[in-house]
């Protein structure tokens, strides 16, 4: 049977994907990770399914600092959860990272990166800027 072929850019690829295995989405969207947000949110609203047949719920919060609580007690009460962020709203996150490696729980945080550039507005990903993430026991797959 023939696959229907699609061109995405990276962040509609990973939201895709990150959508449909996940129950819940705690996302607060942030530059350059607000397409991933928005189109879990844009795909909960007209009810598309993930792989177990239940449209994930995706909150939107006020903040990365909300998104990574909102994340975190999603995780503890046992669903499978995710959110997307930036390099820099990755660093308000380190809290609640903390306390789910801690824990031994498991998630996903998807993080669009730029690259670090003598310009404010590059918008290259890069992975340097992700490994500000400290020592929280949290592995990073670049």
């Amino acid at each position: 049977m023939p696959r229907n072929k699609v061109t995405l850019d990276g962040n509609e690829a990973v939201a895709y994907v990150a959508y449909h295995v996940s129950e819940i989405a705690a996302i607060y969207p942030i530059t350059p990770s607000s397409p991933m947000g928005e189109s879990s949110d844009a795909w909960a609203a007209i009810g598309d399914k993930n792989i177990w047949g239940a449209v994930p719920q995706v909150v939107e919060m006020q903040s990365e600092a909300g998104a990574a609580g909102a994340l975190h007690g999603a995780i503890q009460a046992g669903a499978l959860g995710t959110t997307f962020t930036s390099a820099q709203g990755l660093l308000l996150m380190i809290p609640n990272m903390y306390k789910i490696a801690g824990e031994l729980t498991s998630t996903v945080i998807h993080v669009a990166a730029r690259a670090i550039a003598a310009h404010a507005l590059s918008i290259f990903a890069h992975r340097a800027r992700r490994h500000a993430r400290g020592t929280h026991s949290v592995p990073a797959f670049l």
